[in-house]
């Protein structure tokens, strides 16, 4: 077996298991080691991830995304990867004697006999030694060597996501806490690929100087995790936000995850990555303009032209056609008034009587009919007065 420790020199409280759900994407079998490492055990992950180098690298990568720093190493043991994590070396003879040695007792004594690191201390005879110091500071050493085995529980990542970060300082304009936010996408990113899931919504909670929250909601065309595809969506939201104070920290939830797997796509073309694109545009022109600003438009059962129509999301059509009782203009206009000289009959009448039931009642000829300038034209008479409707293409 081949483990991972990180370890973290500064973690704000509750953030180690929003790190481990990160952490998840990468292997299975996480522990949380408090106050501030994790381990992971790796070695089924290394030729999906392109070895232990290539591991450690998108690791760090992730880390710093994240805003934090941490030292990482690897060793057969869990033990060992936590020692050399905390001592910052890569054999156990280099270890500090601190990073082992946790009892305040012990370690002012063996301070006192000249013991600097771990190397010194396996050359001391271990009956004297257990004598001195008790069983579990060489328990801990046999661990380490592999000779005593050592079970952990696994980190198990949760359903839903909730992360909170404290800014460094007010921020006064809403565009200022895109940075932040991200780096709470981050890790919502890893929860989710460890969970092969996607989300269609996220909150952004903004806490301000008087403890006041207000939230944000961002909506997505398709499941998604990624991190960039949420950060600029949120960005949207953010240009469009007026803070009525300084907000002092912020926060992103996320519940309803949903399967999501990934995809090749094809060689010769690729019909959904088309529609994943269009996805993303509609998402954004909704972020941007506001939700309602955005819809798809479907035929609709009614002779009125004007409520032949009806707003659909995009991509919902109606699954049953409905076939028009007569020809219809494909550029429908708002009805204008015609001279009886301005026009050319060719086609008609056809008779729209309907609407009673809605208050909307219409009782209209229609007509096909040539225009002075040659355009066909889709007139009607009303009252005695003749209007035009549309024109066909």
């Amino acid at each position: 077996m081949l483990w991972v420790a990180l370890h973290f020199p500064l973690l704000p409280q509750g953030t180690l298991e929003a790190i481990g759900a990160w952490a998840c994407q990468f292997t299975p079998k996480v522990s949380l080691e408090p106050p501030r490492a994790l381990l992971l055990e790796v070695e089924g992950s290394l030729r999906l991830f392109g070895g232990l180098e290539a591991l450690k690298a998108r690791l760090h990568s992730g880390i710093e995304d994240m805003g934090f720093s941490a030292s990482l190493a690897s060793a057969a043991t869990p033990r060992a990867a936590l020692w050399f994590s905390y001592g910052k070396c890569e054999s156990l003879a280099e270890v500090p004697l601190e990073a082992a040695c946790n009892e305040e007792q012990s370690l002012s004594f063996l301070k006192s006999i000249g013991i600097e690191t771990l190397g010194e201390l396996l050359r001391l005879p271990r009956e004297g030694l257990a004598r001195r110091c008790g069983r579990g500071l060489l328990d801990d050493l046999d661990r380490a060597l592999g000779s005593k085995p050592e079970p952990r529980a696994f980190f198990e990542p949760p359903p839903r996501f909730s992360a909170r970060l404290e800014l460094p300082a007010p921020v006064a304009h809403a565009e200022g806490l895109a940075f932040a936010a991200r780096r709470l996408l981050v890790q919502l990113e890893g929860l989710l690929a460890a969970r092969q899931a996607g989300i269609r919504r996220f909150t952004l909670a903004l806490v301000d100087e008087e403890k006041a929250e207000t939230r944000i909601d961002v909506g997505l065309a398709s499941p998604a995790r990624a991190a960039d595809r949420l950060a600029r969506l949120l960005h949207e939201k953010l240009s469009l936000t007026k803070l009525e104070r300084p907000v002092e920290a912020i926060g992103v939830e996320a519940t309803d995850f949903v399967s999501l797997n990934e995809y090749t796509s094809g060689m010769f073309g690729d019909e959904a990555a088309d529609a994943e694109d269009w996805a993303r545009l509609v998402e954004r022109l909704r972020a941007r303009l506001g939700h309602g600003a955005v819809c798809g438009l479907a035929t609709h059962p009614d002779h009125r032209p004007e409520h032949a129509w009806r707003r659909v999301e995009p991509g919902e059509w109606d699954p049953h056609d409905y076939r028009q009782p007569g020809p219809r203009p494909s550029w429908l206009l708002q009805p204008q008034p015609l001279s009886e000289t301005n026009f050319e009959l060719l086609a008609g009448p056809e008779r729209i009587e309907c609407g009673w039931w809605d208050g909307d009642e219409a009782s209209r000829d229609y007509f096909i009919a040539r225009l002075p300038d040659g355009a066909l034209g889709w007139i009607y008479r009303e009252d005695a007065t003749w209007f035009l409707h549309g024109l066909f293409a």
